[in-house]
């Protein structure tokens, strides 16, 4: 059988991000055929700048997160929560991907199969953010998984003091989320 890839995007920047380690545990705990690609220069992605937005000027860190988008299979996007939305790092890097200006390319995000989990310490964070995401995904006609939600509330109380994902509950809906993504790579597929 083979694997599906799938690259990960944390919205966190924190060292010790619960969105991050959320990304781990996926990792760790996917229900196979998966192979999970965690992404670690959304700090190196600039302001968008549409002036620089083609095939000749992209800045070399959005050549390659569009490439590494293109060449996935499917997407897992993991997101705080700031200011009752996306974190803006998160939301520049998703403008950089969603454009083909110039028609040379293609849209790395057009019918991609994206799934969105959250991590917040508080009891609510990461939903509005979710929310905010989705919209984002209608306009650039990518693939959403829409069931089951993932919203680990109080996610300090759900990681030990490594980072490790301990909560049996989360570990069963974060598998039970990349099974519905895969359901959906393998629906694109054929």
């Amino acid at each position: 059988m083979s694997e599906f890839k799938i690259l990960a995007i944390s919205g966190s920047l924190r060292a010790d991000s619960h969105n991050t380690a959320l990304l781990r545990a996926a990792r760790k705990h996917q229900p196979g055929g998966l192979d999970i690609d965690i992404y670690d220069g959304l700090r190196e992605i600039p302001p968008y700048d549409q002036d620089l937005d083609n095939p000749q000027d992209r800045p070399a860190a959005v050549a390659e997160l569009r490439r590494r988008i293109t060449e996935a299979d499917g997407l897992l996007i993991a997101t705080p929560e700031f200011n009752y939305s996306v974190p803006g790092t998160l939301k520049n890097a998703i403008d950089w991907v969603s454009t083909d200006w110039t028609r040379q390319e293609g849209l790395p995000l057009l019918r991609k199969p994206i799934a969105i989990l959250g991590a917040a310490p508080t009891n609510f964070g990461t939903v509005r953010a979710q929310l905010a995401l989705r919209q984002v995904f209608v306009w650039t006609d990518s693939d959403i998984v829409v069931k089951p939600e993932v919203q680990v509330f109080r996610s300090h109380e759900r990681f030990d003091a490594d980072g490790n994902l301990t909560d049996e509950t989360t570990v069963s809906l974060v598998q039970d989320l990349l099974g519905a993504l895969k359901t959906k790579i393998e629906a694109a597929a054929r």
